[in-house]
């Protein structure tokens, strides 16, 4: 440890000056978050208190009075029992999913009956649950379903997308060109807007399509063109020898790119395709501006709508940003673990 202090921190008077000066000032920041945010913190939901310590500490009491309608919006209170077992289930299904030992055919079977049970909870209006719209879900579980499903979805159609721009039919190639290029020329709000206002005015008259379920297509159709230009890094990694050995086998073209060239190009690129997913998930934030209140939405619902606690939105949104960090950071490190399984299968 000396050592390494001394080569990389040390190692000159002007080096010695800038570490001591850096620390000086990451010591006296580090002092006053503490102060701030731990020893004159109001833990308590007492808004007096929080009145008394403003500008000294934080109120995280903010967080404890409205912390259930944060994390699950304006769904019923008495019902949040329902998105509260449906998002610990979806998130054991996307544990699981991460995990070689469940990596088996009745992984998908597993995956579709979780969702159906996500959605019998959520939605209701069997079993003797009651009806709950939509456009009451929100927080927590609306932010993991939406990811998920926009990873879930967007991933088979980023294959397909980037094997068409690899293509050797023209039309095909043009095709799956126009679609990347458009998508990404665009902004996601734009094309949430799309979907929620411009779609509808297309659609016959009486027709209407749940916004829940036009958000995600929008979502799915946005991720997938970023992620299909990773996944055509991939492809385009791959030595040529690759695809003729394949076709010396005799092997059909998508023999050859499920058996040989799609393994090979995914690994290559698996940072680029867990950086889009980690995108994807706070993406999520977005779907407020067309009034589906995931995290972000249920803080500004609870605080907003409560002049009491108002002042105290700072704490509020550094409770929802725990909360993103923690996801993705979980993403982040599961990542590394998978880039370290496929370093080891390959030959050097």
């Amino acid at each position: 440890m000396v050592t390494w202090l001394r080569a990389n921190l040390f190692n000159n008077v002007f080096n010695s000056a800038i570490t001591v000066l850096l620390g000086t000032l990451l010591l006296y920041v580090l002092s006053q978050v503490w102060g701030w945010g731990i020893n004159h913190a109001v833990w308590v939901a007492d808004a007096e208190q929080c009145n008394t310590a403003r500008g000294v500490g934080a109120c995280w009491g903010v967080v404890a009075e409205k912390y259930r309608i944060i994390i699950f919006g304006r769904y019923p209170f008495e019902a949040q029992w329902r998105p509260l077992l449906a998002t610990l289930l979806l998130m054991a299904l996307l544990l699981a999913s991460c995990v070689r030992l469940f990596w088996k055919p009745w992984l998908a079977a597993l995956w579709v009956g979780v969702l159906v049970v996500f959605f019998i909870l959520m939605h209701g209006g069997v079993l003797g649950l009651a009806t709950v719209t939509t456009d009451q879900w929100g927080g927590l579980p609306l932010t993991i379903l939406l990811a998920s499903l926009s990873v879930v979805g967007a991933f088979p159609l980023a294959v397909l997308l980037a094997l068409g721009r690899m293509s050797d039919l023209p039309v095909i190639r043009s095709l799956c060109t126009v679609y990347v290029e458009l998508i990404r020329g665009v902004p996601l709000i734009s094309v949430l807007f799309m979907a929620s206002f411009l779609f509808p005015l297309f659609m016959p008259v009486g027709t209407s399509i749940d916004v829940l379920l036009r958000v995600l297509v929008a979502m799915i159709l946005f991720a997938g063109a970023y992620l299909a230009e990773v996944i055509r890094g991939g492809l385009q990694a791959i030595p040529r020898g690759q695809y003729e050995a394949a076709a010396s086998l005799g092997l059909t073209y998508w023999q050859m790119q499920g058996k040989i060239i799609l393994p090979q190009a995914l690994a290559t690129v698996v940072p680029g395709i867990m950086n889009n997913f980690i995108s994807t998930f706070k993406d999520t934030s977005l779907v407020t501006i067309v009034s589906l209140y995931e995290l972000t939405g249920s803080l500004d619902l609870a605080v907003n709508s409560d002049p009491d606690w108002l002042p105290y939105k700072l704490e509020g949104y550094l409770f929802i940003a725990a909360i993103y960090f923690v996801f993705c950071f979980s993403l982040s490190r599961y990542s590394q673990w998978v880039e370290r399984q496929v370093s080891r299968g390959k030959v050097h």
